[in-house]
């Protein structure tokens, strides 16, 4: 059913890598998903995938306000040795503080300097700098607002999940390195029944966003990625997943103790494409759009 369609996204759509590296010298990865809009470079990923970016920033602000009271401290010459260190000891310290962070955006030597955000939505638009319109085949069309898809209706997400990644940093360069064994990074497709429109309300603005609900949940690695009806037209942007309880509690022996389990069910949610057209619109972004 999504054969074709795949086929044409698979085109437009990428994966990246967020690497960080923390004060205790600790290093995470995760695998995101974008969709590389038009020929100019622009593209579209899930606002939270930029989370690591933005707690580096928060973290560098912290991070430097640490070291510069433990340089106030130490040149304090009404305090002997021993009361440096114990006021030093009393700051407050974070061995979690991300001290180094990287994206990799499909190909090495590109970069995204600024991006348009809209976090209540979870979109996020920036352009990829330097960019060559060469470097994918095929762009993104994206399904007219005003004809969304109906209940019942079958969707296919497409993301990069169930793929372990393992970063080497290195000191001397103070850059990661992806190692050969993180290639090729597997497309992965999952298929769910449009079943709702979802609206999110933000109590300060009163401002309604829509999502698409679908039947089943995205996976890790997949947010970011296109929605897409059996034509290839995108019709969402794979932003959550939503847990809803199904009213029952099966108990179940666990040990030596008998607990209640509670049931949920997962369901999917994509930022609706009434709503990435919009923010296209704001930031002056062109694109494609059925008919």
């Amino acid at each position: 059913m999504f054969a074709l369609a795949l086929r044409t996204a698979c085109a437009y759509t990428h994966p990246v890598i967020l690497s960080t590296r923390d004060v205790s010298g600790e290093i995470t990865s995760g695998c995101g998903t974008f969709i590389v809009i038009n020929r100019d470079g622009y593209i579209l990923t899930a606002a939270h995938v930029l989370r690591p970016y933005n707690l580096a920033k928060d973290h560098e602000k912290e991070r430097g306000a640490y070291e510069e009271e433990v340089r106030r401290i130490r040149s304090d010459h009404k305090m002997n040795a021993k009361q440096k260190a114990r006021a030093i000891k009393q700051l407050p310290y974070n061995p979690k503080w991300i001290c180094n962070s990287s994206f990799w955006w499909s190909r090495d030597g590109v970069s995204v300097k600024t991006f348009a955000i809209d976090q209540q939505a979870d979109l996020a638009v920036g352009k990829l700098e330097p960019y060559d319109e060469k470097w994918n085949a095929q762009y993104p069309t994206f399904r007219n607002p005003s004809n969304p898809p109906e209940p019942g209706d079958f969707l296919c997400r497409l993301g990069f999940p169930l793929h372990k990644i393992k970063p080497i940093f290195h000191e001397d360069t103070n850059a990661f390195e992806l190692p050969p064994e993180t290639f090729p990074i597997p497309f992965f497709p999952k298929e769910g029944m449009y079943t709702r429109e979802a609206q999110i309300v933000d109590l300060k603005t009163s401002r309604i966003v829509k999502f698409i609900e679908m039947s089943t949940p995205g996976l890790r690695g997949q947010s970011g990625g296109p929605i897409l009806d059996s034509q290839g037209r995108i019709c969402a942007m794979q932003s959550q997943t939503g847990f809803h309880p199904m009213g029952f509690s099966p108990k179940v022996i666990r040990g030596n103790r008998e607990v209640e389990e509670h049931q949920f069910l997962g369901t999917g949610l994509g930022t609706h494409v009434d709503e990435i057209v919009r923010l296209f619109k704001t930031v002056g972004i062109s694109y494609d759009l059925s008919t």
